[in-house]
């Protein structure tokens, strides 16, 4: 028989060990030998003797060593028997005593294994492996513009080496960027980008010597993971950035094959002067205007001289003749023959730079002739390489909407804004499957949300997304505003057209039309907008002869079938076979 200890209700089954009651552990019935001791029966030791406690009638009957207790709670059920059926009232009270400590020492003992388990599930918790992190612009405690490509250098070389390992979600450059020179607070940051940790860091130089210290925190909890100071030489500015890559895929515990650990290790170059040419280059093709594009050429090519197998700059340089050829900055033919050449050497240096098989996907896909073929493959092989490299990912979604595999390259947009939240041109493409859709709505709200992270107007489909909204006097208003920022912009003379035409105002549109004939010259550059500007006048003839014109000269660029300016020549079967001569699947 069996009792609780604390509400002293009894039970029969041997088999019971907690009171159902109150959860308290049960304690079997004792039996005393006589009055003047008591006797209980233990199992015996690992020999199997069995072993007597007496309680000595001269100590106060209750006084069970907390050592003879434990013997008592380690006995198992049964094995405790009944020596003598006669129980007086002390030997009663003396039960109950015991009892009562026994009862406190299991409970004590219950608690430090519930305290146990809980610090052990936390370390548990501690050791998940890190799935996502962002990098983010060193503070350059020099204050110096002329150190800032050590800042801005160090953490996008060490964001391009761990954006080459699979299992890890890496920011892209574009994003973390957005919180230069700002007072941020890592869980702040984290949330809006929504990763799991960040990498800050301080970079100080005096003449010849490097100072670098970097902290990585876990912001689920604020804690540090890891955090280091390097004193090195300026020309080990390379080695650190390496060591750093290793450090932080250590302690992410990010298990590598041999393949990535080499691949963490590798050096773009070896010359600072270079390194320092290519980052300022880097500054200025992220805006991505004709001025801005036409000075990180220039800086690239600097880079290049000082190093002639620096892989890549010669991507960079690809990246900006893309964009200076697919807007009609200069000849688009001139600009698809700068970037594939330029392409091809940096892959000769570097088969396996991602940066380069983008840049090379996106020359294919980006003008007419287009080779989708061709340029998907690239795009891809890019992501194989980089999975976190959100402009493959970009160019990968536009080449996909240009076929009309919307659907398809709505979700690599989608992906691509994933590994970059805080860019604006990722954010405005996004609408742009639902725009040709006719899902006007909606693309309306996702470019409403996009012009919070950069200047509106500055892509070519943003004003139909407008027009169809009918909201002239919005875009006029924006385009005012633009226009004083982004002097004799063809994006910007293009969606004025656009805008008159859409109204009926047929001798604005034509004026527009003629500042883009101007402005085209003997490439034809702007072939692809005037013929826009015509096809919304409803003016049909002239929209394909100036299509004619721009297909034959090579300047026609992110041509997109399903854009609703087509409507008025869509069914008119000089469409179907231009579409067939551009290589756009009809």
């Amino acid at each position: 028989m069996k009792h609780c200890p604390t509400c002293r209700e009894t039970y029969t089954d041997e088999t019971l060990k907690f009171c159902r009651v109150d959860g308290a552990l049960l304690i079997d019935d004792l039996s005393l030998t006589d009055e003047s001791s008591a006797t209980r029966i233990l199992p015996g030791s690992q020999t199997g003797e069995a072993q007597a406690l007496h309680t000595d009638t001269g100590q106060s009957q209750g006084t069970t060593s907390a050592l003879d207790a434990g013997k008592i709670l380690k006995a198992p059920a049964g094995e405790l028997k009944e020596a003598r059926p006669t129980l007086s009232a002390g030997h009663v009270l003396d039960g109950i005593k015991q009892h009562k400590l026994a009862a406190l020492i299991s409970l004590l003992v219950i608690a430090a294994g519930i305290v146990g388990v809980s610090v052990y599930l936390r370390a548990r918790n501690s050791e998940v492996a890190i799935e996502s992190i962002a990098v983010l612009p060193f503070v350059n405690q020099n204050n110096d513009p002329n150190t800032d490509y050590l800042s801005d250098g160090i953490p996008e070389s060490i964001i391009n080496s761990l954006s080459q390992l699979p299992n890890l979600k890496v920011m892209s450059r574009n994003s973390v960027f957005h919180y230069k020179g700002k007072d941020i607070d890592a869980q702040a940051v984290a949330k809006e980008l929504k990763v799991q940790a960040v990498l800050t860091g301080r970079v100080v130089q005096r003449g010849d010597a490097l100072s670098i210290n970097v902290e990585l925190i876990n912001v689920q909890d604020n804690s540090q993971i890891w955090g280091q100071q390097y004193n090195r030489k300026l020309a080990d500015v390379f080695a650190v950035q390496e060591e750093m890559a290793k450090e932080i895929s250590e302690k992410l515990r990010l298990k590598l094959t041999g393949a990535e650990r080499q691949q963490l290790a590798k050096r773009p170059t070896e010359n600072l002067k270079a390194f320092q040419y290519y980052m300022q280059g880097r500054s200025y093709a992220q805006r991505r205007t004709r001025e801005d594009s036409l000075t990180a050429i220039r800086y690239c090519e600097k880079a290049i001289e000082e190093d002639p197998n620096y892989a890549l700059a010669y991507a960079g340089l690809t990246d900006a003749y893309t964009t200076l050829g697919a807007y009609g900055y200069i000849a688009p033919i001139e600009g698809r023959r700068k970037a594939e050449e330029a392409a091809h050497k940096a892959l000769a240096l570097d088969d396996n730079l991602a940066e380069a098989h983008a840049a090379l996907g996106q020359g294919y896909i980006a003008f007419a002739p287009s080779n989708f073929s061709l340029g998907d493959g690239e795009l891809r092989r890019a992501i194989e390489i980089s999975p976190s490299l959100a402009l493959a990912h970009f160019y990968l979604g536009i080449s996909l909407v240009r076929q009309g595999r919307l659907d398809e390259g709505l979700e690599a947009l989608r992906k691509a804004r994933e590994f970059d939240p805080l860019s604006s041109i990722m954010a405005r493409a996004v609408a742009l499957p639902y725009y040709l859709k006719r899902d006007y709505g909606r693309a309306l709200e996702l470019l409403r949300q996009a012009n919070e992270l950069g200047p509106a107007l500055s892509t070519t489909f943003e004003v139909g997304i407008y027009v169809q909204n009918r909201l002239f006097n919005d875009t006029f208003a924006e385009l005012e505003k633009a226009k004083r920022e982004r002097k004799n912009d063809s994006i910007l003379i293009y969606d004025t057209g656009v805008i008159y035409a859409a109204q009926g105002k047929r001798a604005e549109a034509l004026q527009s039309i003629k500042d883009l004939e101007e402005m085209s010259g003997e490439s034809l550059s702007q072939a692809h907008y005037i013929a826009k500007i015509y096809a919304v006048l409803n003016e049909k003839e002239m929209a394909f002869s100036w299509l004619e014109r721009g297909l034959a000269t090579g300047a026609v660029g992110f041509f997109y079938k399903d854009e609703p300016v087509w409507d008025s020549i869509r069914n008119d079967p000089r469409f179907a076979d231009l579409l067939r001569r551009m290589g756009i699947p009809s």
